[in-house]
């Protein structure tokens, strides 16, 4: 797929900016079906007042479990229902592998 260079509008200040080439290869890559809606200033922006609102992308809420495959402790962001496996960081992503 070429990409080229194109200038996209702002939703919240209305600013024209540029969405590069690397840009979307980047979005293409990661599977996002839509362009950005803010330019640079403003996603940092709302990043930013997100994160200091407490319900930013920091500000999930973390559970303490037993991981299934080692038996560290470890904390997953879901409440563990007893009814399947809860795997620390590093058994998830290896038994991840091998599905």
């Amino acid at each position: 797929m070429a990409f080229s260079d194109r200038t996209l509008t702002c939703r919240d200040c209305g600013a024209e900016f540029v969405f590069t080439v690397r840009e979307q290869e980047f979005f293409a890559e990661k599977g996002f079906q839509n362009d950005p809606s803010r330019c640079p200033s403003c996603r940092a922006a709302r990043k930013q007042r997100m994160q200091g609102s407490g319900g930013g992308y920091n500000q999930r809420q973390m559970y303490e479990a037993v991981c299934d495959e080692c038996g560290c402790t470890t904390q997953v962001p879901f409440q563990p229902s007893g009814t399947k496996p809860v795997y620390c960081r590093d058994c998830f992503a290896r038994v991840k592998q091998y599905r």
